[in-house]
């Protein structure tokens, strides 16, 4: 048995070598080697470095997204509650509450606004009329004020759909607001401007040439 195989490892190697001994010879087969090797060796350090930034990268966004949900559950909570307060002085006897839409996921979640106005059941904003939606984005305006004051406050005929009765409400607001920022807005209705300081009018005596007017109510 032992001749019988040392005879098929010598016939096997007698083989390749002839193999070897017909056949072309690559004399940069070495050189080429080295070459792919090093290669190998960038890209295999290259992919480490990948993984490495991409965990990092990871890890990061894990820590963002996890400082960002506590921020804005604690500043939605800050601002609910003076919802609360800015809405029953704009409807006394009246409740507003703002809802997340999603609470699982407050990073995407939608924020609504359920109010009652008394004499009426509790319902969405946008079930309201023109005037009571006007009113309920008025105090979600001034809410978030109240939680993080600015310098300027600019409106735009935000109390265009204003009734009397509402608009002398807004008007208190205002007047509240007034002395943490400087309010600028412009607006059509009377008695709103009898609560400014100072008054800009705009008009034109002559065709394309506009007039400046200025008032100062103190």
């Amino acid at each position: 048995m032992n001749g019988l195989r040392r005879r098929k490892t010598k016939s096997a190697t007698s083989r390749g070598i002839s193999m070897i001994c017909s056949g072309e010879v690559n004399l940069l087969a070495l050189n080429e080697y080295a070459e792919l090797d090093q290669r190998n060796q960038f890209l295999t350090t290259q992919l480490a470095d990948l993984n490495e930034s991409l965990s990092s990268l990871q890890r990061t966004i894990t820590r963002i997204n996890k400082i960002s949900r506590e921020r804005f559950a604690e500043t939605f909570a800050a601002v609910n509650e003076c919802f609360k307060d800015v809405f029953a002085k704009i409807f006394p006897g009246g409740r507003g509450r703002l809802l997340l839409t999603d609470e699982n996921d407050l990073l995407e979640t939608g924020v609504d606004i359920d109010i009652q106005i008394p004499g009426k059941k509790a319902q969405s904003v946008s079930l309201l009329s023109g005037g009571e939606k006007s009113l309920a984005a008025i105090a979600l305006i001034f809410s978030i004020l109240m939680y993080r004051p600015t310098p300027f406050l600019i409106l735009d005929e935000v109390d265009a759909a204003l009734d009397d009765a509402n608009t002398n409400l807004f008007n208190r607001l205002i007047k509240g607001v007034a002395g943490q920022s400087q309010v600028i807005m412009i607006t059509h209705n009377k008695s709103t401007m009898e609560v400014a300081d100072t008054l800009f009018g705009v008009t034109m005596q002559k065709q394309g040439i506009s007039s400046l007017v200025s008032v100062n109510l103190n």
